[in-house]
């Protein structure tokens, strides 16, 4: 099958294409940067999802779209409103229109644990606008949908605004990790590899016009991450925790009351967290040495 995917060139999305390429499906990486993990079996497309023709001519002929381009850091979100429902809320008009129109076969969208959450601020109010918009061209259009809500993605290929990678990084580099929070904020990390594994598997048509959330199996604290990061490492890592507020992250859960409810899918076989740890630690360590 032919799969477009939107932000195919960051964290999650480059993950998803080396599962799709994998699965031997003809892949569209479509993103304003080019990807550093490109292989055979996809082709890049420069591009913003903003731009509405560069995004029609690239889901023309597609079967599927992964939509995964977003602002998604909450604190950029939250200091700039206006950029981030452009790019989440417009950007994904565009992508839904273009579906519409090249009768593509269905639309997975990357969303998050945070619609649940009075936390988020603009970050989640996008996110639920969107779910909303995806909702709206099913009814109104018969367009094909699967929600995909992420809880704490973490492993490789992240960057500066993924908090385990800033961990690992500040623990490798300085010896001593801040975090602003108190330590006791809860969260399911799901490594990325998991999560672009149980992305494949949406293309089952079970999941056709469903809504599912995509977290970890362990509940951990973020303190306890960073004694494990600390413990792996084997040194004696300076932990300084409350270092400055937390802007619009959940404490212990993302869930509020809300109407819509969606499925939580766990697979079977996964990487443990602290197998994931030990890996991304690896990586940072080979990252640091070839820089």
């Amino acid at each position: 099958m032919k799969v477009l995917v939107t932000g195919g060139s960051g964290f999650v999305g480059s993950h998803l294409v080396d599962e799709l390429v994998k699965a031997n499906h003809e892949v569209i990486v479509f993103d304003e940067k080019p990807s550093n993990f490109l292989t055979d079996g996809s082709v890049f497309i420069e591009g913003n999802i903003t731009d509405q023709d560069t995004v029609f001519s690239a889901a023309e002929g597609c079967d599927f779209i992964y939509h995964f381009a977003a602002i998604a850091d909450i604190e950029k979100a939250t200091a700039e409103p206006i950029i981030t429902f452009q790019i989440n809320v417009m950007g994904t008009l565009n992508i839904l229109e273009a579906a519409r129109l090249h009768k593509v076969g269905r639309v997975i969208f990357a969303s998050s644990i945070y619609v649940y959450s009075k936390q988020g601020a603009f970050y989640r109010t996008s996110k639920k606008t969107c779910e909303q918009l995806i909702e709206d061209y099913h009814s109104q259009f018969g367009l094909n949908y699967t929600i995909l809500r992420f809880g704490s993605l973490y492993g490789p290929r992240a960057d500066e605004t993924n908090a385990v990678f800033q961990m690992i990084k500040q623990a490798l580099e300085t010896n001593t990790i801040s975090y602003r929070g108190t330590g006791d904020e809860i969260r399911e990390y799901i490594h990325v590899s998991d999560g672009a594994a149980a992305a494949i598997e949406m293309l089952k048509s079970e999941f056709e016009n469903q809504i599912i959330h995509l977290t970890g199996n362990e509940r951990i604290t973020t303190r306890n991450m960073m004694d494990m990061i600390a413990e792996i490492l084997g040194t004696d890592v300076n932990i300084n925790v409350n270092t400055g507020g937390m802007v619009g992250h959940y404490i212990q859960t993302p869930y509020s009351y809300m109407p819509k409810l969606g499925r939580k899918i766990i697979r079977e076989s996964y990487i443990d967290i602290g197998l994931g740890i030990l890996n991304l630690i690896e990586h940072q360590h080979q990252k640091n040495d070839a820089e």
